[in-house]
């Protein structure tokens, strides 16, 4: 799954990459950016939504569903719904089917995943990001959830990142683990656009979390592992050299 992300560029990039949200609300947002942030530290995001009309404000990475109802359960728990299978949103019963009107962008520049190589102890992570766009969109779901840091909860946004079956390319790279074969549902802007859009329908929204990604518009390069403290620079995607280290292949 994508625990990984970074967004290296502030807002007027991320307005220079989707035009449409030259007419959203709330731009004098301020926030960090950053090389690296890792889902279980629960950091807040910018995140796009459509809130009678386009708005960039931001949210707490990893809902807190209502089964988590204690402090005990949401540290044990939380980090399995920083991300959502997106085949789950069209699934009768689920939580992300409950809250599929509730949907949102988050604007990336790149985000990390681990390539298990045969008889080597370690993994190896790589930075992916988009060749066409400096900073693209990947879907996702919004939901008020309890914050369960303070002694007594108060509801804030939260977000979670949907994911979807690998194209080729990250089928090699994100090869190991329970969730192998998994890549962020990244969307070009027309189809990001209307993933927020508050009309759709439910085959506009299947259609939508089928689209694949081409593998040929992705860039990548092994880097050091970004589980490590270091400074949140440009060292954090420097290219990594790993003897021995196979090809991917397209």
């Amino acid at each position: 799954m994508c625990y990984d992300i970074a967004l290296n560029a502030n807002l007027q990039r991320i307005l220079k990459s989707v035009p449409l949200l030259k007419t959203a609300g709330n731009l004098d947002l301020n926030f960090d950016t950053t090389y690296h942030k890792i889902g279980m530290s629960f950091p807040q995001w910018p995140v796009i939504v459509n809130n009678n009309g386009l708005k960039v404000d931001k949210y707490t990475w990893g809902p807190v569903p209502k089964l988590l109802d204690t402090l005990e359960k949401v540290k044990r728990q939380r980090q399995m719904y920083l991300n959502a299978r997106s085949e789950k949103v069209l699934e009768s019963g689920t939580m992300w089917n409950a809250i599929r009107h509730q949907r949102c962008l988050i604007p990336v520049t790149g985000f990390f995943e681990y390539r298990q190589i045969p008889e080597w102890k370690n993994k190896v992570a790589y930075y992916i990001h988009s060749k066409e766009q400096e900073v693209f969109l990947i879907a996702g779901l919004w939901a008020y959830s309890n914050s369960w840091d303070v002694d007594k909860p108060e509801r804030i946004p939260t977000f979670t990142l949907l994911t979807r079956a690998a194209n080729p390319l990250m089928r090699q790279i994100h090869n190991g683990g329970d969730n192998a074969g998994r890549m962020p549902l990244m969307l070009p802007n027309e189809l990001a656009l209307q993933w927020i859009e508050k009309d759709i329908t439910e085959t506009d929204i299947r259609n939508i979390i089928q689209y694949e990604y081409p593998a040929e518009q992705l860039e990548y390069w092994p880097v050091n592992s970004v589980r490590k403290v270091k400074p949140d620079d440009e060292t954090v995607i420097a290219r990594a050299v790993y003897e021995g280290l196979p090809e991917l292949s397209l």
